[in-house]
């Protein structure tokens, strides 16, 4: 089986090492351009653009970054809640035509409850799934072409429909992570790609099985993707030593804080990053060559593989075969570590590269939309 390598964009910021501003980076859009366009041309089929108060815009960075990469994929991130399901599906259209067919969209609920109250959000985990899977359906259905009427318990809408269409049909894959009950059965419903951050491989096996036995309830199959740090040099020992070195300037304080703001967040996911290392800094290889150091002070993906190129290529393999296609890697900074990872792990895997993006383009059968709608009898009669 071919594998799907994607990378990710920095845009909540970039450096040599965790918890410091010490070694970090400035990124505007001249350096996301630079790591876009190297994972473009070392053959990365997408690239992850994360989404939250203290990162740009994923759908302006996507936009931005269309002219100056061929092949790229943007996964950009869909907000529940915080935009309309017919606007939403709008905006994804038009990325997708823009881009030539290289939009994927990525489910987010949220996690931080803090966060989404600034942003007008007040649903509790349970209503914010709820609505979650309102959105989806709806956005899947207008997408696909259909006029949608739908009255839910906390989005309703009318006569909601789509003009012109996505390039990729019926419509763009749609991705999503979590690990509750109540986002399982969102995916086993709505998605395509299900997501989950990288745990230990027994842990993602179980997922894994309860999510396509939900699936399979509904008749669908779906497919695995996760979310790993590497840090992958030309020999084991030079690895280990870079992982020390990325959280060489944290201190107990520091990681004491960055937990206690993570504490808050009512993501199950989140929860299971904190447990793997449990704000200690011992023991942190919490499964052969996996490593939580990341998680003692970032968010979301908190795990690393570590390793040389073969040793780090046989953990994938390992996860791989629990039925995951996709791995979405990061690793800092990830301008050179783009570099390192298709050097030294590109070669013992097999990959799928990404073909050339179609044309794009459309042309309304009736010239300039007359009345924000397509009439064709006054089109006819004119």
């Amino acid at each position: 089986m071919s594998l799907n390598i994607f990378w990710f964009l920095p845009t909540h910021g970039d450096g040599h090492y965790l918890g410091t501003a010490e070694g970090a980076r400035a990124v505007d859009h001249g350096y996301l351009q630079q790591v876009a366009q190297a994972a473009d041309r070392l053959g990365f089929g997408g690239v992850l653009i994360p989404t939250g108060r203290s990162c740009e815009d994923s759908w302006l960075v996507a936009a931005s970054l269309i002219p100056v990469t061929q092949r790229l994929k943007f996964l950009v991130a869909l907000r529940p809640g915080i935009i309309s399901p017919t606007v939403a599906a709008r905006q994804a259209a038009t990325l997708d035509r823009l881009s030539g067919g290289r939009a994927l969209f990525n489910l987010v609920t949220g996690g931080d409850p803090e966060e989404l109250a600034g942003d007008g959000l007040f649903l509790s985990h349970e209503e914010r799934y709820q609505a979650s899977v309102e959105f989806t359906r709806i956005w899947r259905r207008v997408l696909e072409g259909e006029t949608v009427d739908y009255d839910g318990q906390h989005i309703s809408v009318k006569g909601a429909k789509l003009l012109y269409p996505p390039i990729q049909q019926p419509r763009p894959p749609l991705y999503f992570g979590g690990s509750s009950e109540a986002a399982q059965d969102l995916a086993a419903e709505q998605v395509e790609m299900v997501l989950t951050w990288g745990e230990p491989p027994a842990a993602v096996a179980e997922k894994i099985e309860q999510v396509r036995a939900k699936a399979a309830k509904l008749g669908r199959n779906v497919r695995f993707g996760i979310r790993l740090h590497v840090i992958v040099r030309e020999t084991n020992d030079e690895a280990w030593k870079a992982a020390d070195k990325l959280i060489s300037h944290l201190d107990d304080d520091t990681i004491a804080r960055a937990q206690a703001s993570l504490a808050r967040f009512d993501s199950v996911g989140q929860h299971r990053m904190a447990a793997l290392h449990g704000g200690n800094r011992d023991n942190l290889e919490v499964s052969p060559n996996l490593w939580a150091g990341v998680g003692l002070v970032r968010g979301g993906a908190g795990t690393a593989l570590v390793g040389d190129g073969a040793t780090v290529a046989e953990r994938v393999k390992e996860y791989a075969a629990l039925g995951i296609d996709t791995f979405i890697f990061s690793g800092y900074p990830h301008l050179e570590e783009s570099y390192r990872v298709a050097e030294l792990l590109f070669p013992h895997l097999d990959i799928e590269r990404p073909e050339l993006p179609k044309s794009a383009g459309y042309v309304s059968p009736f010239g300039e939309m007359v009345a924000n709608d397509i009439l064709p009898k006054a089109a006819s009669q004119s």
